[in-house]
């Protein structure tokens, strides 16, 4: 990490590095378990988005993605959580929703390169990153119904504003997996990519995303975010005290001057 950067500590079952300047990658690192959601991994991403959210330093987006070549993540650690009572389940289930939220509420804009298989919180976790690039060769699935559970980290919320209510609620109730043409048809992948290539197009994503005013991209995620849940004529307002929060900034002066010096401008997120 460079010193304009935020000082993570090293994580057991999260790695994470600066690309460029601006973009930090995370990766899920337990790839023997199939990056497999486990009680430490809860801990280190609620720290990790935590810190994120207090001071991200120099860093303007974030790409997650998982360890190996052939799983993004396989959901919670079922290993971990046989023969679990229902108190210590209960407990590592409120770590993960803490996590899972802290993450939603990340100022920051948060590509998913979903290298591998996303099922039940793997896909949760993907679904509430701001958008998805995917392998061609990866399988998505919500299977908790298969497991005497249900979604409990977004996937009934998440899904069905990814892919409307009736597609969602046949995922949702029969646990059965689809592959990654039909996330990309029903609009829950941006784009596919081939396995080699699904984080380096999300690096260059966010390269273009850093690029670019940090604090208008701030803005955009939190109108589009809270402005999809209001009225309509009410998310106009909104997105216009959001617009209007710009005006007086550096950057919008720098944005301006550049344009009229035909020069790339040089953004601070100020």
């Amino acid at each position: 990490m460079t010193a304009q950067s935020p000082a993570l500590p090293a994580y057991d079952t999260v790695s994470t590095r600066l690309h460029g300047e601006h973009t930090l990658v995370v990766t899920l690192n337990r790839a023997p378990n199939g990056n497999a959601i486990n009680t430490q991994m809860g801990r280190d991403l609620l720290d990790l988005w935590n810190r994120l959210t207090e001071d991200a330093g120099a860093v303007r987006c974030v790409v997650l993605t998982g360890a190996g070549e052939r799983i993004f993540c396989a959901g919670g650690d079922l290993k971990e959580r046989n023969g679990m009572s229902r108190e210590a389940w209960q407990r590592q289930h409120e770590l993960f929703e803490r996590m899972y939220w802290t993450l939603v509420d990340l100022p920051l804009p948060v590509i998913a390169a979903v290298n591998g298989h996303a099922y039940a919180g793997g896909l949760e976790m993907a679904l509430s990153c701001d958008f998805v690039y995917a392998s061609t060769q990866a399988r998505f699935a919500l299977t908790e119904v298969t497991l005497g559970i249900m979604p409990g980290a977004g996937g009934t919320q998440n899904l069905p504003r990814a892919v409307g209510d009736r597609r969602a609620k046949e995922i949702l109730m029969t646990g059965r997996p689809f592959d990654a043409a039909q996330a990309e048809r029903w609009g829950l992948a941006n784009a596919l990519y081939e396995p080699a290539e699904v984080l380096p197009a999300a690096l260059a994503t966010a390269d273009i995303i850093a690029g670019n005013a940090p604090l208008s991209v701030r803005q955009i995620k939190k109108s589009v975010r809270y402005g999809g849940q209001m009225e309509l004529r009410t998310a106009f307002r909104f997105e216009i005290e959001a617009y209007n929060h710009l005006i007086d900034t550096e950057d919008r002066r720098e944005g301006v001057l550049a344009f009229n010096e035909k020069r790339k401008p040089v953004f601070k997120g100020r």
